[in-house]
């Protein structure tokens, strides 16, 4: 009843298309015909007709789909729209029957083609846009309506009432009732929504009123002090235990989507307390600041990926205090950016190094000072097929104070393309990302790139361990590299409280670096499956099993993200 509803509201009823004169006697007859409702007849005479054109072929189909053989008038309409390739009719009217069988993916794939056909047709407009809206596709549905200036909104409504300050929540809402719902704005919206950090998971919906306008419902799942409920906020804190790590946080302090979150490690290997407090600036959704301190106690064993002399190489010793700050800006749901600093001192401990070593800089103790700046951007967007191009880059400026002042810069840079092959769903996923980075000088052996598996890194090679007996540095390592990476998956299980899904993945890349004693000679090539598990609203465990193509060597690893 829904799907009738918003189709009436939006769709006015179906106008006949001017004839075109073709040169057949019985076509003024067809007309009379179809005038007095008289299709049987109409259906004989058009298939008596000795030189067919779109005008027969029309009428035709139009008095099967009167007669309701729908799969007879489906024929006739396929037969037309590829003999007559540029009449938008043939196309609209498949949808039609599309529609009225409940066959979405046929009306979308017809109205498409005759919206390119003729984009000023406001009929396939509407009815394009009616059909995403149908098919819980709000953002193609705008897409289309927009060109319409539709929809118009008459009131937002919030269900359930969050905890969140009701000022600061309209802040984020870009769009406001009594104006139309733009695309640009709902996906401003959205990414000022995520910004919040408060709510892990909201739903829009659209609700017809009478005339051609929609009431906003917003559905948010709020965070608000440990986490959304007893079981949210201990699976949250405890996500961590199998590796020894618990992750403290409290959200929407104040109601004011002041976050508090932290990590705190005692592995004897790898030790480090981490605590990051943001909010929103001024009260501001568009400015968030944040502050945060992480400290290190660290064990490497770099016997594998080291390429020179050093000693200990399986023990090599890391201590580091990191704080810092910045200020990020959500310009629109296309783009944000934003900079900060960040103050750290490091030392290594047990340290011997051979006097003259080429790797002396990496190993220098003292005190580093960066400026780190970051952007990204939405290049390419098309809703109707759930596909995006985000394109995104980060700067860092470092200068060590140290007795050899030496300064570098790192440079970062990726293509994210992910893409959902089943139009209607959420089944299937695929994602594709190109990384790369350069690093400029000679950075504190603590910044170096690594490619593999490693709980504080994010350039993952999947079935390269970055970890052995607990110890970090088993992963190349390098001032430069190359990542490409793709993977794809299918939920094989879907419920209100957690979502499964199963796929494979295929990762390549290259990492190097100028002075020989670190990077990984060969391309490396990893492939397997992964599992994922997503709580809503709360964390996702993901399992790993890949091989090294080169090697053969297989590996399997285990993490939780939030």
């Amino acid at each position: 009843m829904r799907g009738f509803a918003v189709l009436l509201l939006f769709v006015p009823a179906m106008a006949l298309s001017a004839p075109v004169p073709v040169d057949c006697d019985q076509l003024a007859a067809i007309r009379k015909l179809y005038a007095a409702s008289r299709w049987s007849e109409i259906v004989r005479l058009a298939r008596s007709c000795s030189a067919h054109s779109a005008e027969t072929d029309y009428y035709e189909g139009m008095a099967l789909a009167k007669l309701g053989r729908w799969s007879d008038a489906q024929k006739v309409f396929q037969s037309g729209a590829k003999m007559y390739r540029r009449d938008k009719r043939f196309p609209i009217e498949l949808a039609g029957i599309g529609f009225r069988r409940h066959n979405l993916r046929l009306a979308e794939k017809e109205l498409s083609r005759a919206v390119r056909l003729d984009p000023r047709d406001s009929y396939a407009t509407n009815f394009l846009a009616t059909i995403y809206f149908l098919d819980d596709n709000l953002p193609a549905a705008l897409k289309y309506w927009n060109r319409l200036d539709q929809p118009k909104i008459a009131n937002l409504e919030v269900d359930p009432k969050p905890h969140t300050d009701p000022a600061l929540l309209d802040r984020a809402f870009v769009f406001s009732p009594a104006n139309v719902l733009r695309l640009s704005e709902f996906w401003t919206t959205e990414a000022r929504l995520d910004a919040l950090g408060v709510f892990p998971h909201y739903r829009f919906e659209l609700a017809p009123r009478d005339g051609r306008a929609f009431d906003v419902l917003f559905h948010p799942l709020e965070r608000n002090g440990w986490g959304d409920g007893r079981l949210d906020g201990l699976l949250s804190l405890l996500r961590g235990a199998p590796y020894q790590t618990v992750y403290p946080q409290w959200f929407n302090i104040r109601r004011s989507a002041l976050n508090f979150t932290s990590l705190a490690r005692w592995d004897s290997q790898k030790r480090r307390l981490d605590a990051v407090l943001s909010g929103p600036l001024h009260q501001n959704p568009r400015w968030r600041w944040s502050l945060y301190a992480d400290g290190r106690e660290e064990k490497w064993d770099v016997t594998s990926t080291f390429h020179g002399s050093l000693s200990p190489a399986s023990d090599l010793g890391l201590e580091k205090l990191a704080a810092g700050g910045g200020i990020k800006s959500v310009v629109s749901g296309s783009w944000s950016w934003q900079t900060g600093a960040e103050i750290s001192i490091r030392r290594f401990p047990n340290l011997t190094l051979p006097p003259g070593s080429v790797a002396i800089p990496f190993f220098t103790s003292g005190l580093v000072l960066k400026d780190v700046s970051a952007a990204d951007y939405k290049l390419l967007s098309l809703a109707e097929r759930h596909f995006t191009l985000t394109a995104a880059g980060t700067m860092q400026l470092g200068r060590l104070f140290a007795s050899s002042g030496s300064s570098f810069d790192k440079l970062q840079g990726s293509l994210l393309a992910q893409w959902n092959p089943q139009v209607g769903g959420h089944k299937y996923q695929t994602s594709t990302r190109m990384r790369a980075g350069k690093t400029f000088g000679t950075p504190p052996f603590d910044e170096l790139f690594m490619l593999g598996l490693e709980r504080d890194n994010d350039l993952w090679l999947r079935a390269h361990n970055g970890t052995r007996r607990g110890r970090k540095g088993t992963a190349p390592l390098g001032r430069n590299y190359v990542l490409l990476s793709w993977d794809g998956s299918r939920a094989v299980y879907h419920s209100s409280f957690a979502e499964l899904s199963f796929g494979p993945f295929l990762d390549s890349g290259e990492i190097s670096d100028p002075s020989g004693v670190f990077g990984a000679r060969p391309w490396l090539w990893d492939t397997g499956a992964q599992l994922k598990l997503h709580i809503l609203g709360g964390p996702t465990v993901v399992v790993w099993y890949g091989r090294d193509l080169r090697s053969g060597r297989a590996s399997h690893y285990a993490t939780s993200l939030p």
